[in-house]
């Protein structure tokens, strides 16, 4: 199948040979928002970026890692114009802030959100300008990847012969098989990707395994096969990510 513009990314994801391809394009995606965000393009300066940057906010996540990016100037404006909209949001939700009445058996009660002031600060801290794009490409890709499934031989046979995924976004791919593909092609789907998830468990397994095994002094010269990177890769197998990366900071 030729390959289209929308479908090289998630290729290229595949082709890697990563231990999950979603994995591989999360990390891309996400390092591709914070390049347009605090990058050399200057995106921070554009009115209409910094209104949207505004309104989100970014999650503690995405502030350490744009801490991390290292752009001082960029930052200092992103949080400038943001506190400026928090603390009118701020003073409005005090304005119209009225103690709730509360008898003796609300007090044995577990707090709710129904203090307008708490619902307003877990309002902002459940948005995200980088958390939200990602989302929308993510379901994008999803998209992308049952079309190739269906339509690709070749890149389901590379499904087939790759690594697996991690559980996190394996449960991600299960849920979306349940809309994006036909009660047939689930069939095959799950056969498929059941036991290709079980060996590459399996194979991880044995690589956390192994490297143990090459702490007893009885093993100290033996081969580390493929355990010396074992650590990072199980842990992404289980969680997702990367735990072994460093932070991605902008170019010099």
């Amino acid at each position: 199948m030729k390959e289209q513009l929308y479908t090289i990314p998630l290729n290229d994801a595949v082709n890697a040979d990563d231990e999950c391809p979603f994995c591989f394009i999360e990390r891309s995606v996400e390092r591709d928002l914070l390049d347009f965000v605090l990058g050399s393009g200057s995106s921070y300066m554009e009115a209409d970026i910094r209104e949207m940057t505004d309104k989100a906010g970014f999650c503690r996540q995405h502030f350490q890692k744009m801490f991390d990016y290292g752009n001082t100037l960029g930052n200092a404006w992103i949080l400038k114009t943001h506190y400026q909209k928090v603390i009118g949001e701020m003073k409005n939700e005090f304005a119209h802030f009225k103690p709730a009445k509360t008898s003796f058996k609300d007090k044995l009660r577990k707090a709710t959100d129904s203090n307008p002031i708490a619902a307003w600060v877990r309002k902002k801290e459940s948005s995200c300008y980088i958390c939200d794009h990602f989302a929308d490409t993510y379901a994008r890709y999803m998209d992308t990847f049952f079309y190739l499934w269906n339509q690709d031989d070749a890149f389901r046979q590379k499904i087939k012969d790759g690594k697996g995924f991690c559980l996190h976004h394996f449960g991600d791919l299960c849920e979306a098989a349940d809309t994006r593909l036909s009660n047939n092609a689930k069939e095959e789907f799950y056969g498929t990707v059941f036991p290709l998830m079980e060996s590459n468990m399996s194979r991880l397994s044995e690589d956390v395994a192994w490297m143990v095994e090459k702490f007893d002094y009885r093993n100290k010269d033996a081969d580390w096969k493929n355990s010396r990177d074992a650590i990072q890769r199980g842990m992404q197998k289980l969680k997702g990510g990367y735990p072994a990366d460093g932070p991605y900071q902008m170019s010099k």
